[in-house]
């Protein structure tokens, strides 16, 4: 998988970074190419992230996103590659990112990959 440039993500700091909440992005329209027949695979992506001091300015994440278009990527790869790239943009507490693929003969492929940033826990509150 050719290297896809990180330096199209921008950020903007946490306006709330002495809480911790959640940000939910999903993005419908990912696509890449697989590298073994060069057909086009689709998937919607699910990222879920609980911020530090930065967040990911989404008119960037989409212009990142949309690079993968042209490229060979396995599943696997492509949705590390992705959450990796992400991680160290904005370093958040926690991050998930799920890729569910469009069926490819006959099976459907979910990848879902985290990254809990060293030393963080999520605060839990009893009601």
């Amino acid at each position: 998988m050719p290297n896809q440039t990180i330096d199209i993500l921008e950020t903007f700091p946490n306006p709330y970074s002495e809480r911790d909440f959640t940000i939910k992005i999903e993005i419908p329209e990912f696509s890449c190419l697989c590298p073994k027949t060069g057909q086009p695979d689709f998937a919607v992506l699910k990222i879920n992230y609980i911020p530090d001091d930065l967040c990911v300015e989404l008119k960037s994440l989409k212009f990142y996103i949309w690079s993968y278009r042209d490229h060979g990527a396995f599943h696997e790869a492509v949705t590390n590659k992705i959450l990796n790239d992400l991680v160290v943009t904005i370093s958040p507490r926690f991050m998930s990112l799920k890729a569910n693929f469009n069926v490819r003969g006959g099976i459907y492929t979910s990848v879902v990959a985290e990254h809990v940033k060293e030393g963080w826990s999520p605060e839990y509150k009893s009601l």
